[in-house]
């Protein structure tokens, strides 16, 4: 009994390894096919790109792009971007759709926690639903601002706590927890822990709730594609036993089927995020 205590106190003490939990995002973010869904989202991308009230030829920055919503958002709005990620895959999506376009963009492999610039480098630093993901949050917060010059603007879009996304992840938490001292990617939905992230880079911060319509056929379409596409949901699905698997859809089925605004026709479910603007101090 006390070496099993001993144990317990041993793993709650041993300090989270961020560079162990970023391979295991990288690997899930690498899975399925993320522009699958982002492509959907990309409305949220021109929203951001309005509120930030984006200027021909600024130095725009996407980072955790994905396959480059923001990005594209930016560049129709003639703006210099540099697109970034982590997963090269998703960037070579993105790359494919600003050519389908003749956009010019800078697409380059790279992690939001070290990002590869020079203090003040950019006009403009955006991310939508891609930065909230970094395991050490705080870190990555101090690189947006390191990199946005002073008087510029960093844009995000942010899944709330209690919108169906973040309880969505919660639902996959409750299935497959989270390792120990990970804090949640919802943190940058909550406008008191964005101030305590960015602290005194805040010149001014403005914030907007909004939402974002999931459209499906059904809470079984909806599931099947994240399941095959979406590499949270992906990894997670491919990680359980059949049994446990089988538990977790009828919780996504439970959730989808509770927020769904279209009756029995079709399912549309909104889901809130938090849309950002810092003016960087």
């Amino acid at each position: 009994m006390a070496a099993a205590r001993n144990n317990q106190v041993h793993a709650m003490s041993t300090p989270l390894d961020m560079n162990a939990l970023k391979a295991r995002q990288q690997a899930a973010w690498a899975s399925g096919d993320y522009a699958v869904i982002g492509t959907t989202l990309q409305l949220v991308g021109e929203r951001l790109a309005e509120a930030c009230d984006l200027r021909w030829d600024e130095q725009v920055l996407d980072v955790a792009a994905g396959n480059g919503n923001a990005t594209l958002a930016a560049a129709r709005r003639g703006c210099r971007v540099t697109s970034t990620d982590y997963v090269p895959e998703l960037l070579k999506r993105g790359e494919e759709r600003a050519r389908a376009e003749h956009l010019q963009v800078q697409f380059q492999t790279a992690d939001v926690e070290a990002l590869p610039f020079a203090d003040g480098t950019f006009d403009v630093v955006l991310s939508t639903f891609g930065v909230m993901f970094a395991p050490d949050q705080a870190q990555a917060a101090k690189e947006l601002a390191r990199v946005c010059r002073p008087g510029g603007r960093i844009g995000l879009a942010n899944w709330t706590p209690q919108g169906f996304v973040g309880q969505m992840f919660k639902t996959l938490g409750r299935h497959l927890p989270p390792p120990a001292g990970a804090q949640p990617p919802s943190r940058w939905g909550d406008e008191e822990q964005l101030r305590e992230l960015f602290g005194e880079a805040i010149g001014s911060l403005k914030v907007s709730r909004e939402q974002f319509n999931f459209r499906y056929r059904s809470a079984a379409h909806f599931i099947d594609v994240f399941r095959t596409w979406y590499g949270p949901v992906h990894k997670a699905f491919a990680s359980l036993e059949s049994e446990a698997a089988a538990a977790l859809e009828r919780d996504l089925t439970q959730l989808l089927n509770d927020g769904n605004v279209a009756g029995d026709v079709s399912l549309v479910v909104p889901s809130e995020y938090l849309e950002v603007v810092i003016t960087r101090r």
